[in-house]
């Protein structure tokens, strides 16, 4: 019997592309996450109300949350492989629902949690897969992270985008935008099948429950604690403000709106895309330089928001839009190195998703600010937004002193 083996710089070439599937599936996913958001005007203007819209943005939560926590650990007992191969054809299905919906706050509320179950799993499950595969072919350490937050950065931004200026100026605007994400999602489908595992199943020795398994004990350390948990509902409280939020302020300035909102996402994701791409060289172990320079660029990013309420002028709210994202950037990778950082041999998956799960409490901003000015009148964005400058001030000196206390050692207890 004779046996052959591949050439070492084939073996290499075939690991350093193989992160790209997953890294095309993240994107797809966020695609299909993000798509929706540039359309909130829409939907309001055909009859929905403002409390009704923002809540169908917050509901995916609920799909997002779920397949975060279990699908992390999950993975990490089973394997990235069986999590993640579902995430595009979850994105395609939820972008069926959408399409068919238009008049069904049933079907919209299924889509976005089919649409959140996807990204989830894109999240948690592709995230640290990505990051394996690029360890794998011998990428230095941070790359990985770096992949994976760009492709989901692209992903939210591209997907907006396309998805706005589809409802703008195509045709349907209720279901064509909602028909390149079906496709898309067919096509990721596909490509994920040959991807190689990079979780080895324990199959000996005594086996854990899952139970025991979804127990991440890095959750508990003074470095997620004090560091990475007050700058983790910034990540999306960011993107919330820079383009769904700025544009419902700006709508009734512009014969354009939903171009608009689709201009504040492409802006502000564009910008976090960018400043990821040096996040890694800001970002320093041992130190919290990273996640304070993300809440720092935040206060400008507020300011200019004060500034568009005040004067409703459409250059200040892309500004604006712009500057948050840079901060949505650097928070999110600045997360996710401090949780490699920080996740023991066997949690990495499941602290990623505990990251993820606390980076979403700021996507119910919207939805809350429509429920206070509904229920308050005489409330403002201007307030809101003031409020929002004193809590990154809060969360700063929360993060100065947790990384003190910490010395930038993850293992360290609470």
């Amino acid at each position: 019997m004779t046996t052959t083996t591949t050439p070492p710089q084939r073996r290499a070439a075939l690991a350093a592309s193989a992160w790209v599937p997953v890294g095309g599936a993240v994107f797809v996913s966020a695609w299909g996450g993000n798509q929706f958001t540039p359309l909130l005007v829409m939907y309001k203007q055909h009859g929905l109300s403002h409390v009704v819209v923002d809540t169908l943005l917050f509901v995916y939560v609920f799909g997002i949350v779920p397949a975060l926590l279990i699908g992390g650990p999950a993975s990490d007992r089973w394997g990235r492989r069986p999590l993640m191969l579902p995430a595009p054809i979850l994105a395609g299905l939820g972008s069926v629902a959408l399409a068919l919906g238009a008049d069904s706050v049933t079907l919209l509320s299924i889509g976005r949690l089919l649409s959140g179950v996807a990204l989830g799993l894109a999240m948690a499950v592709g995230g640290s897969w990505v990051a394996e595969l690029s360890s794998a072919a011998g990428a230095p350490i941070g790359v990985g992270a770096r992949r994976a937050t760009m492709c989901l950065t692209a992903g939210f931004g591209v997907g907006a985008a396309v998805a706005g200026a589809l409802a703008q100026w195509g045709p349907w605007p209720t279901v064509t935008p909602y028909v390149v994400t079906v496709a898309l999602s067919a096509v990721s489908a596909v490509s994920l099948r040959h991807v190689p595992e990079t979780r080895v199943r324990n199959t000996s020795g005594p086996k854990a429950s899952l139970l025991t398994d979804l127990r991440i004990p890095s959750v508990f350390t003074r470095r997620f604690l004090l560091v990475v948990a007050p700058v983790a509902p910034w990540v999306f409280g960011a993107c919330a403000i820079a383009y769904a939020i700025l544009p419902d302020l700006l709508s009734g300035h512009t014969t354009m709106p939903i171009a608009l909102a689709a201009a504040c996402c492409l802006l502000g994701l564009t910008a976090g895309f960018g400043i990821q791409s040096v996040g890694r060289r800001i970002d320093a172990p041992g130190s919290v330089r990273g996640l304070v320079v993300a809440l720092v660029v935040l206060i400008p990013g507020l300011l200019m928001a004060i500034a568009a309420a005040v004067t409703h002028s459409i250059p200040v709210g892309l500004l604006a839009a712009a500057i948050l994202g840079c901060g949505y950037g650097m928070a999110l990778i600045g997360g996710l190195l401090e949780v490699q950082r920080i996740a023991g041999p066997d949690d990495l998956g499941g602290l990623t998703a505990v990251f993820y799960a606390l980076t979403y409490i700021g996507f119910g901003s919207p939805a809350l600010l429509s429920w206070l000015i509904e229920r308050f009148p005489s409330l403002n964005y201007r307030e809101f937004f003031l409020v929002g400058l004193l809590m990154v001030g809060v969360c700063l000196v929360v993060v100065l002193i947790g990384g003190r206390l910490s010395g930038g050692r993850g293992t360290d207890s609470p």
